[in-house]
């Protein structure tokens, strides 16, 4: 949880470039994101050449191909530029020539290569948008100042810069709450042998929160495992995206939260140049993009196969079908409407995931749980591949609250359905006895499905409605005359004080 010093850091970080003239909120958290990587990439040097003098020390002779700096470029590393003078640091970020190794600070960071992570590897097409020595001197002396030795305080300095978006309204890039992706992490509960991946995967938020929950104190204990290290920082984590901001973002934001390898893919997930992404993944956590539209002609013959349809909310359902492994399961966020559309490709994708697979559950979140930047009422889907069907009753929960006020402001508020959501899911032996009058209740299959495959909550929850007498029109006129008669007699009154 982040500490109120280091919120007031980050929070100095952010006002700096706001008065310097960078106020998109996207544009402040790259800037930062490129320093932030600046400086680690001198701390991996700093380490490396702790390494090889302990090793002269001892008489062992270490290979330094590998250096992220060479000699020449001792000017470019962050524990030497940042005791220059404003001017002198700003000409080392703009000015090729001021280093004596014909490259800049920025250059530098977007030519280091697969040495120095999977961050770099995006970096081709980052710009420096840092116009004054004032206030790039400014903004790197309050990151110095920032302690990152702690994995955990990395993490949430990231997460509470993130978080910036969600406060900057429409100006800022959508972001799902963290509190919902916990939940959804939460209930999908990751396997540690999982390959899990987020075909839209934007800041990266659900492959960060299924890192955190296996460093959770019940799950801590796998790390002694080192297959289990091996798997979790190079093959467990995968996202694709087709934003290079994004992917630049959610690569430092993995980094920073210890997934040291994450596979990470430039791309768009329903593109024919993603490929035919076939039974490769055991695990998908994702809010993929609402309201778009496709020419056929764009998306990949394989999804189409599965859905026919131009509406992204639909060809996503249908990429993860193809994405995961028989067993595979998946949590996804959907706009209702894919929960009721009546067109042929609602009806097709609903019926192939209830009837072919298995859809073990429907949450239904209230319509305030994207504001400030969306009100669309959505649900999260809970469902396994199987290929030969399975559904046999599919538990759905009524949220009413999250923890948070249903308006622009978001603030936290007692009223929570998040840890009710958590025991009910869990214990879903109780669930066969509640009325469909709670909260959470099972429907069976074949209900759903003649109902045409309709999964909208309000199809099956019953709504008890309280009785209320009125008294019987007579009597209510002869209350209003008694009321007329009052008032009268009262402005009677008044006048006579008058006199």
């Amino acid at each position: 949880m982040i500490t109120g010093t280091l919120k007031s850091q980050v929070d100095k970080i952010w006002d700096a470039f706001w008065t310097g003239g960078i106020s998109n909120p996207i544009s402040v958290i790259e800037q930062f994101t490129y320093l932030l990587f600046i400086r680690r990439l001198d701390e991996r040097q700093l380490l490396e050449d702790k390494q090889v003098t302990k090793a002269k020390l001892m008489g062992i002779s270490l290979d330094k191909q590998n250096s992220i700096f060479t000699p020449q470029q001792k000017a470019l590393r962050w524990s030497s530029f940042k005791n220059k003078e404003p001017e002198t640091m700003f000409e080392l970020f703009t000015n090729p020539n001021a280093s004596g190794s014909n490259m800049t600070v920025f250059d530098h960071m977007k030519q280091v290569g697969n040495s120095a992570g999977v961050f770099a590897a995006f970096m081709s097409k980052a710009t420096f948008i840092i116009a004054t020595p004032r206030l790039l001197d400014q903004v790197v002396q309050l990151i110095d100042k920032i302690d990152m030795n702690d994995r955990d305080t990395k993490g949430d300095l990231y997460e509470y810069m993130l978080s910036k978006i969600a406060s900057a309204g429409t100006n800022g890039q959508f972001r799902t709450p963290r509190h919902i992706i916990k939940l959804m992490v939460d209930m999908a509960q990751p396997k540690k042998e999982d390959l899990i991946c987020d075909p839209a995967s934007g800041t990266a938020g659900f492959l960060v929160a299924a890192g955190e929950y296996f460093r959770s104190d019940e799950r801590k204990d796998l790390f002694l495992d080192k297959d289990f290290r091996e798997h979790f920082n190079n093959q467990m984590f995968n996202g694709i995206e087709i934003d290079n901001t994004m992917i630049r973002i959610g690569a430092m934001n993995l980094q920073l939260h210890g997934i040291e390898n994450p596979n990470l893919i430039k791309n768009d997930a329903l593109s024919k140049s993603a490929g035919d992404i076939r039974d490769a993944y055991t695990l998908i956590l994702a809010n993929p993009p609402f309201k778009g539209s496709l020419d056929y002609n764009a998306v990949e013959e394989s999804v189409l196969k599965t859905v026919k349809s131009k509406k992204t909310e639909l060809l996503f359902l249908g990429l993860m079908l193809r994405m995961l492994q028989t067993g595979g399961r998946c949590a996804v966020i959907v706009p209702d409407g894919v929960l009721f559309g009546s067109s042929k490709a609602h009806k097709q994708i609903r019926q192939t995931i209830i009837e072919k697979h298995k859809l073990d559950a429907v949450i239904s979140m209230p319509s305030g749980v994207f504001k400030p930047y969306a009100g669309v009422s959505t649900a999260i889907l809970f469902f396994t591949k199987t290929g030969t069907g399975g559904t046999n009753n599919v538990w759905y929960y009524d949220m009413k609250a999250d923890g948070y006020s249903l308006d622009d402001k978001r603030n936290p508020i007692k009223n929570n359905d998040i840890p009710d959501i958590l025991n009910r899911y869990q214990n879903l032996a109780a669930e066969t006895k509640r009325a469909r009058t709670e909260q959470s209740f099972l429907v069976p299959f074949e209900e759903i499905k003649n109902n045409d495959w309709d999964l909208s909550i309000n199809r099956y929850k019953e709504i008890v409605y309280e009785e209320i007498e009125y008294a019987a029109p007579a009597e209510i006129i002869k209350d209003i005359e008694l009321l007329d008669l009052e008032r009268n007699q009262a402005l009677t009154a008044l006048k006579e004080m008058l006199v």
